[in-house]
């Protein structure tokens, strides 16, 4: 496989994904190309060995395998997890404001991003309409590539100190986005949504909108060593667990992607981690209860999610010797307190299955007087009982509104997660 055309079909996907619905929308597509079957959790459902699947939970989350020729139960299941969503604003409803002649949107702040990146950055808005179509209602999504909106910071005229103590933003107070001066409000913006998804603005009876930055994902560095983009965190995974199993070739077990989102705000909702989501679809594959626990007990997941790199003008902000860098190899990320899921025989086995892919890999685990984040890894692990390790490629500025990883590991992470998925190694207990 071509490296740089595997980086060139990641950027793509990070171009026409600016929400979670999206990024499942990219992928849904991809799958379909390569012979996978939509399935829909309301049916009965009829697979046979080998045969080609995804499910779609509330548009923003998915799942997809391909069954093995033996049954669940006996072979288990080799899982891929990430999550979709990335931290940024939502537009608040009754969300229009008017102040000192200029309209702006009310906005929520989604998980953790980092403020102080999304001002002065050229804005635009993403997400989905709701319509009725006869007695049903459906989603339609919608993508405006044109920047409609920002959120501007003061200038250092006005805060004479920002250099000496910092940014500071009131979340409330400083981040309704600046709309227009014409009077032009919600209501042209819902226009222009309904204009990009082929709807009449009369058809529509609800609406979710997300800001994302338009600027087009690329390579930079001198030898075009980085990937520099928005939403990285965790798309540029979601896009791996994909590309893998697309590369992989009959096994006994069953291969699956599982895609979740709301992950950046705790992941209890209906197409969150902690949802039934893939307990649900293991127990329907599996055929009976019985058959079911067999399975999660045959099965192996990696939990895969951003990784922080070490960063040369911030070093001490990692362990003195577990330093991952910028395409280095996959990174195995271990916490003491159960963050992650990786444990003795689960950072083993990932070890093997990148040793058999011919791949370096990494660690990383924080300093003790810097909590760390988590994952899925840990909330399907505990629900279902499947066997985990979590890693992730290294990253710099994650949950900026623009973030950067190493063009390199794209493709070892990739390597290492088809290993993973034709079962190079498995695990006893």
């Amino acid at each position: 496989m071509n490296t740089d055309n595997t980086v060139a079909d990641l950027l793509s996907y990070l171009d026409n994904s600016p929400t979670a619905s999206w990024a499942v929308s990219g992928i849904a597509s991809k799958l379909e190309e390569n012979g996978f079957r939509r399935l829909n959790e309301k049916d009965i459902w009829n697979l046979n060995k080998n045969d080609k699947f995804y499910i779609v939970r509330s548009s923003s989350a998915i799942i997809a395998g391909i069954s093995g020729s033996q049954s669940c139960g006996e072979a288990g299941c080799r899982i891929i997890g990430a999550h979709t969503d990335s931290p940024g604003f939502r537009v608040k409803p009754e969300a229009q404001r008017s102040k000192d002649g200029m309209i702006t949107l009310g906005v929520e702040v989604y998980g953790s991003p980092i403020l102080a990146t999304w001002f002065d950055r050229d804005l635009s808005i993403a997400g989905t309409l709701v319509f009725r179509e006869e007695n049903l209602l459906k989603r339609r999504l919608f993508m405006l590539r044109k920047p409609v909106c920002r959120i501007a910071s003061p200038a250092i005229h006005l805060e004479r100190n920002v250099n000496k103590v910092g940014f500071k933003i009131n979340p409330e107070e400083n981040t309704p986005l600046l709309l227009s001066t014409s009077g032009s409000g919600f209501q042209e913006l819902l226009a222009l949504a309904c204009e990009s998804a082929g709807l009449r603005e009369e058809d529509v009876s609800g609406w979710s909108m997300e800001t994302w930055d338009p600027q087009p994902a690329v390579t930079g560095g001198i030898d075009d060593d980085f990937i520099f983009s928005g939403r990285l965190d965790n798309l540029i995974m979601c896009h791996a667990a994909m590309e893998a199993i697309l590369r992989t070739e009959e096994t006994p077990h069953t291969r699956m992607i599982s895609l979740f989102n709301s992950e950046e705000v705790g992941s209890k909702t209906l197409n969150g981690a902690n949802s039934s989501f893939l307990d649900s679809v293991i127990e329907r594959l599996s055929g009976s209860r019985e058959e079911y626990f067999r399975c999660l007990s045959n099965s192996m997941q990696v939990s895969a999610d951003g990784a922080h790199g070490v960063h040369p003008n911030y070093p001490g902000k990692h362990d003195s010797v577990c330093r991952p860098v910028l395409n280095g190899g996959p990174v195995i990320k271990v916490n003491a307190s159960n963050r992650y899921t990786s444990s003795d025989i689960s950072k083993a086995y990932f070890s093997l299955c990148a040793s058999a892919a011919g791949v370096n890999v990494q660690y990383f685990v924080s300093r003790n007087d810097i909590p760390c984040g988590s994952t899925i890894g840990p909330i399907t692990s505990a629900r279902t009982g499947i066997k985990s390790v979590d890693v992730g490629s290294a990253m710099l500025s994650m949950h900026s509104v623009r973030e950067m990883a190493g063009s390199s590991d794209h493709e070892d992470m990739i390597r290492v997660f088809v290993e993973h998925m034709m079962g190079t190694v498995s695990i006893s207990d």
